[in-house]
């Protein structure tokens, strides 16, 4: 009797590898652009404008950091499609991760491109919320997939923390 994983990894299976790969890695880059395009609109002049607390990390560390965790989260979205059987509960996993993907893009629209840090950080909240339960849910299904997951969780709590303090400073 052959498992789960041994279903999923099979011959067939085994040649939608890729092409999944590149799908998983083209929303995350695609949700990475839009936000990117939203923060270009206020980065070079509000958002430099802004008091700070002193532990803001310098700008130029944004860029790399952000890249890094949109590709780890690709990863982990490939992993579960690669690695769960199709079904409900992939399906529901998934779907969890692309809320908390558009609740990314939407913090990105509402701290630069409205200029919002209040609203910013309402949504953060949630955001980071979203992001801890696609975790739990990815931790069940395929561990290494959750834990790819734990860098952007934290980045996005030290986030969380940074907005408050420029919406409090400002």
């Amino acid at each position: 009797m052959s498992t789960e994983r041994e279903t999923m990894t099979d011959g067939a299976e085994r040649g939608r590898r890729v092409p999944a790969l590149l799908v998983s890695l083209g929303v995350c880059f695609a949700a990475a652009a839009a936000g990117g395009a939203m923060t270009a609109t206020s980065v070079g002049s509000w958002y430099q404008a802004l008091h700070k607390p002193p532990f803001n990390p310098p700008d130029w560390i944004f860029a790399p950091v952000w890249n890094v965790l949109f590709a780890l989260m690709a990863l982990a979205a490939w992993r579960v499609w690669c690695n769960v059987a199709p079904g409900i509960v992939r399906r529901t996993a998934l779907a969890l991760f692309g809320g908390q993907l558009v609740a990314n893009v939407l913090w990105s629209g509402l701290f630069f491109g409205l200029r919002e840090p209040g609203w910013a950080l309402a949504e953060i909240v949630v955001l980071e919320v979203l992001i801890l339960i696609t975790l739990t849910a990815f931790l069940r299904l395929d561990r290494p997939a959750g834990l790819l997951l734990v860098p952007y969780a934290a980045w996005v709590g030290f986030a969380l923390l940074l907005n408050a303090s420029i919406w409090w400073l400002n």
